[in-house]
């Protein structure tokens, strides 16, 4: 079967390095928020600005780095930002066990993991098309995407466990640590890695800063997909803290509890991902993109209803799971169709362009539901967010699109033909997975 292919050694270390870095993420999901409001006892505004903030800045240093990271190899940038997320989040349990955790600490740290995190998305995607066969792809990026949801369904029951009984900070210990092996993944990699071209002294040009978008904005369907994942993505994301409190808080629910409701819905994301090449090659990639992009829209309202007890943690499992389920499926299409659709001597940029847009979408939605809840109450904020994804589907697109003719001419003079894609009724994409 397709999908239980070798794609080789190299790719083989590459995805244990990003294996081991989802599960310490998934032992440290919501790790940040549940400090805030276990330890700093913060409110739904302070939780939703944690949110909020920490991305938008990071999106807001990450915009020069897109263009510089086209320009140097990628497998060295990957292992930096593995290792600047490391020392970050070691700085949490230090200050914790001094008496000087605060708010401006969590901030600052969630700043400079989302920048690392764009950084490496944007260093990674561009990696992993010059490591697989382009036929692969679609493969390769279900296999990722396999791996987040799984690392999701066993890390946040496991993270709340050791919570409970270590302490707050125990899981963002596992995460800093999960970055520093991952970093060593990925130095296991090993092999050539072509070196870019270089720009007039290696310096950037002010409109390199804005290649990436240029990209998406003048791609029909790039464009499309990429306004419809920063509504939903945006929020989707947005309802996060404001669930955290709502269960944390006003419903009582105990931290095991909060971690279960988000990691049994995850075993959603292993079927999903595993049907994405056998619908991909069944329906196509636009048809899955439309259909599959409507329907993961359509649940979060769910999540209005949650009452206290047993019904309310079997209503978000359920809610959860059918989200995760579309998204699973999902995602790994787009990630295949935007590798496909971006020429590789633009790849870096444009997924940067897509990761700080995405981030933006995020700070912006969290704020503003955040300042929502506030006024009204976090049922209410996340009431307005599951009307507005509702209409999202309007931005999906209506027709397919050919890849990039640069990427289907001939090889030239020092290119490998194995890198040139198939035609793109075999693929699809992918939304947010940091791997492409």
């Amino acid at each position: 079967m397709v999908a239980r292919r070798s794609l080789g050694r190299r790719f083989g270390w590459l995805w244990a390095a990003y294996a081991v870095s989802a599960y310490g993420s998934g032992l440290g999901f919501g790790a940040l928020p549940l400090i805030a409001v276990l330890v700093l006892h913060a409110g739904p505004a302070q939780v939703s600005a944690l949110s909020a903030v920490g991305p938008a800045v990071g999106a807001l240093i990450a915009v020069p780095l897109g263009p510089w990271v086209e320009f140097h190899r990628k497998r060295p940038v990957m292992i930096a930002m593995d290792l600047a997320r490391f020392a970050a989040l070691m700085t949490i349990p230090v200050a914790y066990a001094l008496g000087r955790l605060g708010f401006v600490q969590l901030l600052a740290v969630s700043a400079l993991v989302a920048t690392a995190k764009i950084t490496f998305g944007a260093a990674s995607g561009a990696y992993l098309k010059s490591l697989v066969r382009p036929d692969d792809l679609l493969v390769a990026n279900a296999r990722f995407e396999s791996t987040t949801w799984s690392s999701i369904a066993v890390g946040p029951p496991l993270g709340g466990a050791a919570v409970a009984q270590f302490g707050p900070v125990t899981t963002v210990v596992a995460d800093a640590l999960s970055y520093l092996l991952s970093a060593l993944g990925i130095i296991a990699v090993r092999g050539g890695e072509e070196r870019p071209r270089e720009t007039d002294g290696n310096r950037l040009r002010a409109g390199e800063l804005l290649d990436g978008w240029r990209h998406i904005l003048t791609h029909p369907g790039l464009r499309a997909l990429y306004l419809n994942n920063l509504l939903v993505g945006g929020l989707i994301m947005a309802t996060e803290p404001l669930l955290a409190v709502l269960l944390l808080r006003e419903l009582g629910f105990p931290p095991w509890q909060y971690g279960l409701a988000f990691a049994a819905p995850c075993v959603g994301g292993l079927i999903g991902s595993r049907l994405a090449s056998r619908v991909v090659a069944r329906y196509g990639p636009h048809r899955i993109l439309r259909t599959v992009g409507t329907l993961r829209a359509v649940w979060l309202i769910g999540l209005a209803f949650v009452r206290p007890g047993a019904t309310g943690l079997a209503t978000v499992i359920a809610v959860e799971l059918a989200i995760i389920i579309s998204m699973s499926l999902y995602n790994p299409v787009l990630a295949t169709y935007r590798l496909e659709h971006t020429p590789k001597d633009r790849l870096a940029r444009t997924l940067s362009a897509w990761s700080i847009s995405s981030s933006a979408a995020i700070a912006i939605l969290s704020a503003l539901g955040g300042l929502l809840a506030d006024a009204t109450s976090p049922r209410t904020a996340i009431t307005a967010a599951g009307l507005l994804i509702l209409a999202s589907p309007l931005l999906l697109p209506r027709r397919s699109s050919p890849p990039p003719a640069s990427d289907l001419e001939p090889a030239t003079a020092g290119s490998d033909p194995r890198h040139l894609p198939k035609p793109a009724t075999r693929h699809g994409a992918r939304s947010e997975r940091p791997l492409a």
